[in-house]
C-alpha cells in the first residue's frame, strides 16, 4: 500500500535533515524509505511550503 504524504510533511522532513538530524533516523521515525528522501530532496530542495 502506498501512502502519499502532504508536501508540508515532506518539507518538514527536509528541514529536519538540514538541521542536522541523520537521514537514517528520519526515515525510521517517520516510516518512509531512504530513496524517497533523496527523491524529495532533489524535487523540493530549496523550496518552501509557500512555493
Amino acid at each position: 500500500m502506498k501512502k502519499r504524504l502532504a508536501e508540508e510533511h515532506i518539507f518538514g522532513f527536509l528541514r529536519e535533515a538540514e538541521a542536522g538530524v541523520q537521514v537514517k533516523q528520519l526515515y525510521r521515525k517517520h516510516g518512509f524509505n531512504e530513496a524517497s528522501y533523496y527523491l524529495w530532496r532533489s524535487k523540493f530542495g530549496g523550496m518552501s511550503v509557500s512555493d
